[in-house]
């Protein structure tokens, strides 16, 4: 077994759509050499085989639903094994999970089994409704490689897709409906999250409004 693997860092980023956790997911994961679990990217990758489950999960994500803890847990638990034989091994960063408050018991449990439990770092990221709105329904996406580009700081000013040169279009989800639903659902669900983690002296909030530089400086003095 790798030896690095004893104490990995583990770094979840919580809040809600628009606040940036993947911008700052990338910006971590390079200052630190981690590797990522994002949902969003166990998904899509697992819809593309072309079993049952797959094409389930695929007919779920057209419509933005939500798919069920047990396939999405499956999927993070074979990610996690995976990570946990691979060598020079320094620790991850989640975005996306824990989505229900059962899955934050659950990868607390996970994490426990692995031994991964003794160095891990809960951050939310922390914007209004309002703000939130304003991102989302700003924000766009590369047509050919679909990379999403938030819009803040000076990813406002660009034209292009600063990793492929694409075009960028608007989401056709980003409407302002589409958002208070995914606020709404913020609220019911992962507010839960939140309060389980404030509660066990566990959570770290950093003001998600500031510039993109200012908040990654935030969560690099509560990592650090």
């Amino acid at each position: 077994m790798n030896r690095l693997s004893k104490n990995p860092r583990v770094i979840i980023l919580l809040g809600k759509s628009g606040s940036g956790k993947g911008t700052q997911a990338d910006f971590v994961r390079e200052k630190f050499g981690l590797d990522y679990i994002g949902s969003g990217d166990l998904l899509r990758a697992r819809a593309k085989k072309k079993d049952f489950t797959g094409k389930k999960i695929a007919r779920i994500l057209a419509v933005g639903g939500l798919i069920p803890t047990p396939a999405i847990f499956k999927l993070w638990l074979d990610r996690v094994e995976e990570l946990k034989t691979k060598d020079n091994f320094k620790g991850l960063i989640m975005d996306g999970n824990p989505r229900k408050i059962l899955e934050a018991y659950l990868i607390d449990e996970a994490f426990e089994f692995y031994g991964w439990d003794k160095n891990v770092k809960i951050i939310l990221i922390d914007i209004s409704n309002k703000e939130a709105i304003w991102r989302l329904t700003k924000r766009r996406i590369c047509q050919k490689c679909k990379e999403i580009i938030s819009f803040v700081g000076h990813f406002r000013k660009i034209k292009r897709c600063p990793k492929c040169g694409g075009r960028l279009v608007q989401r056709s989800d980003d409407t302002i409906g589409s958002v208070k639903n995914r606020l709404k659902w913020f609220r019911t669900d992962v507010q839960l999250i939140v309060n389980y983690y404030r509660k066990a002296g566990r959570l770290v909030k950093v003001n998600g409004e500031q510039s993109i530089e200012d908040v990654f400086k935030d969560i690099l003095k509560n990592i650090k």
